[in-house]
């Protein structure tokens, strides 16, 4: 039953609907894993209508970090997003990129073993043009350098372009 899905795109490009959608049909009660820190009120906001979105079918969890600690096992999770649990370590390490990496991917390793569908969703900031800012640009290889280790895991990748799923690699578990 093991399965690694993968849902990168940009964002706004319909990555968390579409893995909530895929979970749906795979799963009557799935579990929703929010990795995101509140750190203003536009973002507790953002954060209550995506609450609001799920209903009462889906097991919400929060967890920043440490995700080998939640237990999965036979479920279909989703996690959402890979973007902002490394951002967690990325500033929990004071920026140490490789420190950081080394961490983010030791957790998904972990969390990984158990036997379970996991939906996760990434944003692929590399994309777009090299930042001026070190800060930035060190993020943007954090982010990239973990985008390519849990692709070389997956089974399936999909590229979301304006809320359009583009299957990159793998077979899709749902009907497109």
């Amino acid at each position: 039953m093991k399965q690694i899905i993968l849902i990168t795109g940009g964002e706004r490009s319909g990555k968390s609907q579409f893995a909530e959608k895929m979970a749906l049909a795979l799963s009557k009660h799935p579990v929703y894993l929010a990795t995101s820190r509140i750190w203003d009120d536009e973002f507790r906001e953002r954060v209550s209508k995506h609450r609001t979105r799920r209903g009462s079918e889906w097991t919400n969890i929060e967890k920043d970090k440490e995700l080998y600690a939640v237990d999965v096992t036979g479920r279909v999770a989703v996690i959402d997003c890979v973007t902002l649990w490394c951002t967690n370590y990325f500033f929990d390490m004071k920026a140490d990129t490789t420190k950081a990496l080394q961490w983010v991917k030791e957790d998904f390793d972990r969390f990984t073993e158990r036997d379970a569908i996991y939906i996760f969703v990434t944003n692929e900031i590399g994309s777009g043009g090299v930042s001026k800012n070190r800060l930035q640009r060190q993020f943007t290889d954090l982010q990239g350098w973990m985008n390519q280790h849990i692709a070389s895991k997956a089974d399936t990748v999909f590229l979301m372009v304006s809320g359009i799923p583009v299957l990159i690699k793998g077979s899709s578990p749902i009907a497109l």
